[in-house]
């Protein structure tokens, strides 16, 4: 089995001239459910190279065990270091893509013509794509087969308009994922915040914030090893 995981290559936090980049517990968590389970895993981002990572999710309060156990682990930090071109990638190679959060996907991925492709491909293909947090918001141009957005009439969640105002970016993000999601046609639901919530609907698995990447990341390994 191999995995293909996304990450963002956009660092500027809007024109607060504050960084953003991937949230750092969005990529552990996946990562490691994935190699414990014996998946093979391949890191992606738009330029390639060292992806910017959210320095706001590398503080303590944001920290936990798989944060940690990435920090020590070389191999992981040198295929961090070494992400491959997202043009470069196909689907054919993959069983599966997963999308990590932070606010940096708004910016670069949600527009990305590759990104787009490749989600559509894995799609058309029968094969899953699980996108956490802020990343659901890749979705916003990616269609179906049949030409309406991918997530017009299934069920999804994504980062809440709650939860962003928690953090204060409401008025500073590109769009909000809640609304983006519903404004597409999606069945939007959530949970409590900060909460791992997660939402599958066919080949698509969704999942609300940081909490919920691990969970999703398990869906996607049970629904490859049906």
């Amino acid at each position: 089995m191999k995995v293909l995981i996304v990450l963002t290559s956009h660092d500027q936090l809007g024109n607060t001239g504050r960084k953003t980049g991937f949230w750092l517990e969005e990529l552990a968590a996946p990562y490691y459910t994935f190699k414990d389970a014996g998946v093979e895993v391949v890191l992606a981002s738009p330029k390639g190279g060292q992806p910017p990572l959210d320095p706001k999710s590398n503080e303590p309060s944001f920290q936990t065990e798989l944060t940690h156990r990435f920090e020590a682990d070389a191999a992981a930090n040198a295929q961090l270091a070494n992400t491959v071109r997202l043009d470069s990638v196909s689907q054919a190679d993959f069983d599966a893509v997963f999308y990590p959060g932070g606010h940096g996907p708004l910016w670069d991925l949600a527009e990305d013509k590759h990104s787009i492709a490749l989600i559509e491909s894995f799609i058309e293909a029968g094969k899953p794509a699980a996108l956490v947090c802020h990343a659901p918001g890749v979705l916003r141009h990616v269609k179906a087969a049949n030409g309406k957005p991918l997530v017009e009439g299934k069920q999804v969640t994504g980062f809440t308009n709650s939860e962003e105002e928690a953090v204060e970016l409401t008025n500073v993000v590109p769009f909000l994922v809640e609304d983006e999601l519903k404004a597409k046609g999606g069945i939007y639901s959530k949970g409590p915040d900060w909460g791992s919530y997660v939402v599958s609907d066919g080949l698509l698995i969704t999942g609300q914030n940081p909490a919920s990447s691990s969970e999703a990341a398990a869906l996607l390994v049970k629904r490859l090893s049906i």
